[in-house]
């Protein structure tokens, strides 16, 4: 049941569906990114991804694997997505990172997602473009 909320999650990600994405969270649901900056409340939740997908229209996450214990969910795999969708001829704007994420499962909700990842050539590829 717990993988099947983190894929499901994903799925929402991969169609930039926000609702779904939503729908997943539970209400003082945390989410902490890779900066370690702690977002919660759906609707500043509901801004951030807006944000999100504005900057990388295409983001998308592959879960590789997902270790279980108890509410605890560790998930690895990658992470990518086209800058503004600029893509250059020579592909500059898009990116594919390595990433684990950590999730917390309460009463089939995600309660908490935490994202470990080097944004340093997504950040290189957003300054270049400024």
């Amino acid at each position: 049941m717990k993988k099947r909320i983190i894929l499901e999650f994903a799925d929402a990600i991969n169609h930039a569906d926000i609702d779904g994405i939503l729908d997943l969270l539970t209400e003082d649901h945390i989410l902490i990114d890779s900066h370690e900056n702690k977002m919660s409340g759906k609707e500043n939740l509901r801004q951030a991804w807006i944000s999100y997908f504005e900057l990388f229209p295409d983001y998308k996450i592959e879960v590789n694997e997902i270790l279980e214990k108890d509410s605890l969910l560790c998930i690895l795999g990658y992470a990518s997505g086209t800058y503004k969708n600029l893509k250059n001829k020579d592909n500059s704007n898009y990116w594919r990172i390595p990433v684990a994420w950590t999730a917390i499962i309460e009463d089939n909700h995600l309660k908490q997602w935490q994202i470990y990842a080097d944004n340093i050539i997504v950040m290189d590829i957003i300054n270049r473009n400024k």
